[in-house]
């Protein structure tokens, strides 16, 4: 067991996976870096910005699984905020289905996909749904975050690895939280609907399957985890999906009903992530554990506020006996959808630039300097007020504006 593990950890499945997938580092024999017209892609990550600069024979993990002493650029000894510079790889695409299948199924579990899949369910399929969804989601991603900075195991070599991604490489590796959103997300959506809504089981369990199943592939091809990083996180996402189950109902009566549930959507997210688990140098695990604490704490607080004074354009239109989406025309569907996520960018942007600049002027450091934003006492308050503003815009205030406009 201990050897399968070891092989499960190591970087040379991932490398393997790679090149059966047609990506290869420019130079590697069977790359075809000796033909100029299959020149290099494009310059991949070696290590990203924001990995820790480790020093050679310190012992300790690197995020960013660059080996000790190779092209790092660091002086041993020193450490850096912003990690090993010059460390940076061409790599070739043999095979372009892959390459682009598996940079969407990437994006799946990254912001892009939360900020307008999660609304889009609240505005044009169940509330109820969503709801669940974003309850498990937050829970979910905060334990995988905070195991990360726990269990501190570094993320593949580079070499043998290709890397395809640098913000997330300042990370650690176990667990994926990739994968744990992928599963949560696409098992909790087919778990709150298969009893309520007509469709056939079998096509809802796969569709769950697939999805979690290309976004842990992802994860793999792109070079940012092991394989025992995906299949833990995948793991721990259905664990935690079992243990919550039995709840969903009782949470979500209390989310509605509780008169403390706005005290307590917002004073537990902050406090948890004020006391976020330290290290010695910057990752953006704080600053994403926080965005996701954030968005679930405005929406909560949003969820309570419409069930308390009936601000939601939808009431009463959640329990249909087949997908609300079906009996919509595509035209409203779309429609509600694009003037939902223009006002949640508009929301964003504006309570991002208001936020900063008073922070700015409070701690003195101008909108533009990365480092000041870094610190705890300006990225927790920052992010958490401009993503629970998010959260909350895209529970009441989109709801109303689709009354106003007569997209009900």
């Amino acid at each position: 067991m201990a050897r399968l593990l070891g092989t499960l950890r190591s970087s040379q499945p991932v490398a393997r996976f790679q090149r059966s997938c047609g990506l290869f580092p420019a130079g590697e024999e069977g790359g075809g870096s000796g033909d100029p017209a299959e020149g290099p892609r494009e310059r991949g990550a070696c290590n990203g910005e924001g990995a820790p600069g480790c020093p050679a024979g310190s012992g300790r993990a690197v995020p960013g699984g660059v080996r000790s002493g190779v092209r790092s650029g660091v002086r041993s000894g020193v450490r850096s905020g912003r990690g090993p510079q010059g460390c940076t790889q061409k790599y070739i695409v043999k095979n372009y289905f892959y390459y682009y299948l598996f940079k969407f199924s990437a994006a799946l579990g990254e912001e892009i996909f939360y900020i307008t899949f999660l609304p889009f369910t609240y505005w044009n399929i169940d509330h109820s749904v969503s709801r669940r969804m974003i309850i498990v989601w937050s829970i979910v991603m905060y334990i995988g975050q905070v195991s990360k900075d726990i269990l501190k195991w570094p993320r593949p070599l580079s070499p043998p690895v290709v890397k395809l991604e640098m913000r997330t490489n300042a990370e650690y590796g176990m667990p994926s939280t990739h994968a744990m959103a992928a599963t949560a997300i696409s098992f909790s959506f087919f778990i709150a609907t298969m009893n309520q809504y007509k469709y056939p089981f079998e096509l809802g369990l796969v569709a769950a399957f697939v999805f979690s199943t290309l976004v842990c592939l992802s994860r793999l091809y792109t070079g940012m985890h092991t394989v025992l990083d995906v299949i833990g996180g995948a793991l721990i996402s259905a664990v935690l999906l079992v243990l919550l189950y039995p709840a969903w109902d009782t949470i979500d009566h209390l989310l509605l009903t509780s008169p403390f549930c706005p005290l307590f959507s917002i004073v537990v997210p902050l406090v948890l992530c004020y006391n976020y688990p330290k290290l010695d140098y910057y990752s953006p695990t704080r600053g994403d554990t926080t965005t996701i604490l954030g968005a679930a704490a405005g929406a909560t607080v949003g969820f309570w506020l419409n069930n308390q004074y009936a601000a939601s354009a939808y009431a009463g239109k959640s329990v249909q006996p087949g997908l609300p989406l079906i009996s919509s025309t595509v035209v409203f569907v779309l429609a509600r959808f694009l003037v939902g996520i223009l006002v949640v960018l508009l929301t964003r942007w504006v309570m991002k630039s208001a936020v900063l600049g008073v922070l700015g002027y409070r701690y003195k450091f101008p909108i533009g300097d990365l480092q000041a934003r870094r610190r705890l006492e300006v990225e927790v308050p920052y992010k958490f007020v401009t993503y629970s503003s998010v959260g909350f815009t895209a529970t009441v205030i989109v709801p109303l504006l689709h009354r106003l406009l007569g997209l009900m």
